[in-house]
């Protein structure tokens, strides 16, 4: 990757710069809307429904106003909103070493699937070679998908530090450029505009149909490595924007430590590492240093939040049935925060009012294995029955 002290300041402006740059290569993906889940949201949880959730016995369930605007990133490029960040990260390195220096080493990265998917296509697209390393347990489509760009792949163990291990071994060999997956102002910038679509979708749309007095009042997005997070938080920066910044917020999922995010950013401290089998594979990294400065120390994200795998579940089944769209676990767990996080639920009724929120929702990609969802909704039958 480029130096990053060569890279442009991490500002809403170099988001709009990226965008520029990466036009050509990418998608302006759709903006869906779905009342049913508007009505959900807005509606308050029952006593029966908390029961068994760590919000069981609380004195007031909350009842918010939600307006849901999905970024449905899952018909990107590659299926994913990774793509932005990829082709973006290419394109300054073919500005920085020239395309011919490229083709002769060659682009690596290490990633689950969807950012492996992305910097082979756009290495493909620019006849460079790619070289993926995938931790061993990643899913079988994005395994097949990475080689069907003609990446060469190398496996390694699931944790951040043995991807990390293994790709210092292919650069060795091989004289690659490294693009991270999420920790690199290039990565970050580039995932920055879909949020810059979303702003501008959402506002033609309530433009035409005549309504003058709303607008996006925020945006939630899964965090993982938190390139996509971060990257919205710099889109939606703007100072001048007539009635001040969007806010935005992040969501984990809660089992087995992967809410690193969470934890971190309340505690002060970022978390470096992370061990979780979360459903939502694609939020199984540790927050990244550039992130980290981005949501934590320059306060550009208003709040983090979790759920559990039963309501990233649930949050998942709803969008098969009433959306009729196809997203990958990682995808939902901003709407499931949304739908079913009760300290979030509250804070958006406290500070929305009656008016409610606009709020955006960024389904980040839907890179998910058929089998994986039988087994996924299969057991939940066989609970249900139990």
């Amino acid at each position: 990757m480029p130096d990053p002290s060569t890279t442009p300041p991490l500002t809403r402006a170099s988001v709009q710069a990226a965008h520029d740059l990466i036009k050509p290569y990418v998608h302006e993906t759709p903006v869906l809307t779905n009342s049913t889940l508007d009505q959900l949201a807005s509606t308050p949880r029952t006593v029966e429904e908390l029961k068994g959730t760590e919000w069981e016995g609380v004195e007031r369930v909350a009842n918010p106003r939600i307006r849901f605007w999905f970024k449905c990133e899952n018909f990107q490029r590659i299926g994913a909103f990774k793509a932005r960040g990829a082709f973006h990260a290419v394109e300054r390195l073919k500005k920085e070493e020239g395309l011919e220096g490229l083709r002769g080493t060659g682009v690596v990265t290490h990633s689950s699937g969807n950012h492996a998917q992305a910097l082979s296509l756009a290495a493909r697209e620019n006849g460079i070679p790619a070289y993926i390393v995938m931790p061993d347990i990643s899913p079988p489509p994005k395994i097949a998908a990475t080689k069907g760009y003609g990446a060469n792949i190398t496996f390694s163990g699931s944790t951040s530090t043995e991807r990390e291990a293994v790709t210092r071994e292919v650069i060795e060999k091989t004289g690659a450029r490294l693009v991270p997956p999420y920790d690199h102002p290039d990565i970050i910038l580039g995932q920055g505009t879909a949020a810059l679509e979303l702003q501008s979708q959402v506002s033609t749309a309530l433009s035409t149909s005549g309504t003058t007095t709303r607008r996006l009042n925020a945006v939630i997005t899964p965090c993982g490595g938190g390139g996509l997070l971060s990257g919205t938080a710099l889109a939606c920066s703007d100072p001048s924007a007539q009635g001040g910044p969007i806010l935005v917020f992040g969501a984990e999922p809660s089992f087995s430590g992967a809410d690193d995010g969470r934890r971190g950013y309340y505690s002060g401290t970022r978390i470096e590492s992370v061990k979780s089998l979360t459903i939502a594979d694609g939020l199984r990294t540790p927050l990244g240093a550039y992130p980290w400065s981005i949501i934590y120390e320059r306060k550009l994200v208003a709040g983090m939040y979790s759920v559990g795998e039963e309501e990233i579940k649930k949050a998942l089944r709803l969008v098969y049935e009433r959306m009729k769209v196809v997203v990958e676990p990682s995808a939902v767990v901003g709407l499931a925060v949304a739908l079913y996080n009760e300290e979030f639920r509250s804070m958006v009724e406290r500070e929305a009012g009656e008016e409610g929120w606009d709020l955006g929702v960024v389904f980040s990609g839907g890179n998910v294995e058929l089998a994986a969802l039988a087994r996924l909704f299969g057991e939940e039958r066989v609970v249900r029955r139990a």
